[in-house]
């Protein structure tokens, strides 16, 4: 009797749950998961993209040393930045297939800080620590994600210590696997974060191999491991999750995970959910979990929004323009968080 080996268990289970998907996301999907050594979501195919702005003052690149290496990043500065001024930073972290300039370019999150103020760093994963761009978020076993982590990390304290970046106010935000790296790293650093923002990504704890990342991409149930305890004089940041219904790549299911599972480290409560809808947008459901008054983590289900940024600009990969618009909806929540700490 020949003994199948894991991974070929797992390539035939993969095999029969993408039959229900489109033609062509098969075609992408066998391909994102044999490169990145199933890791990361499935590789749709990729329309026409804009040009990306070109570099100038306000739009820079640089490099970053940590754990991992060294990690390119690109930095979007507000114009007429005054020396004696101090400003927010928003960190955002694309998914696979993507890299800092698609995500900027599809979430339009630049525009949003010249009108607001702010600066926003871009780490970049390395193609040559995965093939598809993704950041390897789920791999804490041997380490690989706790590297990048660093990585990221050593980017953050570079441009704090470069621009006029006020401290007290970071947050981070991004979609699949960024948005796992995103909340590994307020995980481990929730002294430094004010708030996070996960969009189609994985919820904390439920994966810690490229077998338990693939499950919880297609929603099968798996035991998480506990996340670290809150100490008693650091503050928990505030979670942002948004995730679609007709998400194929990481199941729905994830989204109402990460939400749960992060109100539950401070006992907090769901309230009754409510839907919004505005204009021809898609609707939402929000649901609040709130501990002692304060909002811990709120939910966003986006009704019919596919593997993509909610209201992402036309014509890239991973941007829905019919969705509610995620960036404005992430500013807001975060500003909020940034003015409750200073009250």
């Amino acid at each position: 009797m020949v003994r199948r080996s894991r991974s070929t268990v797992w390539s035939k289970a993969l095999q029969s749950t993408l039959k229900a998907m489109t033609r062509t996301a098969v075609r992408a999907g066998t391909k994102a998961i044999k490169d990145s050594l199933r890791a990361g979501p499935i590789r749709p195919k990729r329309t026409p993209a804009k040009k990306p702005a070109p570099v100038s003052a306000n739009w820079s690149t640089g490099i970053a040393v940590g754990t991992a290496g060294p990690r390119r990043y690109r930095l979007y500065k507000p114009p007429g930045v005054r020396r004696n001024e101090k400003l927010p930073l928003l960190v955002m972290l694309h998914g696979c297939g993507q890299d800092a300039e698609t995500l900027a370019a599809s979430s339009r999150m630049n525009q949003i800080a010249a009108r607001e103020r702010f600066f926003v760093l871009y780490p970049e994963q390395d193609r040559l620590s995965n093939m598809q761009g993704c950041w390897n978020w789920y791999d804490t076993r041997t380490g690989r994600a706790q590297a990048e982590e660093n990585s990221i990390n050593a980017a953050i304290e570079k441009i704090c210590l470069s621009q006029a970046v006020d401290r007290n106010r970071i947050a981070l935000a991004g979609i699949s696997a960024g948005a796992g790296m995103a909340v590994l790293l307020a995980t481990h650093h929730p002294e430094r974060f004010k708030a996070i923002a996960m969009h189609s990504g994985i919820a904390p704890g439920v994966a810690h191999s490229s077998a338990s990342a693939i499950k919880a991409m297609f929603g099968q149930s798996a035991t998480p491991s506990p996340l670290p305890p809150i100490a008693p004089d650091v503050r928990l940041p505030a979670l942002l999750v948004i995730h679609g219904t007709s998400d194929h790549v990481v199941a729905p299911s994830n989204g109402a995970e990460a939400a749960m599972r992060w109100g539950e480290r401070v006992s907090a409560k769901a309230s009754k959910p409510r839907t919004v809808q505005r204009g021809a947008r898609y609707a939402s459901t929000i649901t609040d979990y709130r501990s002692k008054g304060r909002i811990i983590a709120t939910l966003c289900e986006v009704s019919r929004l596919a593997h993509a940024w909610s209201g992402g600009a036309a014509g890239h990969a991973y941007s829905d323009p019919k969705g509610p618009d995620a960036s404005r909806m992430i500013w807001a929540f975060v500003a909020k968080q940034f003015a409750r700490a200073k009250a």
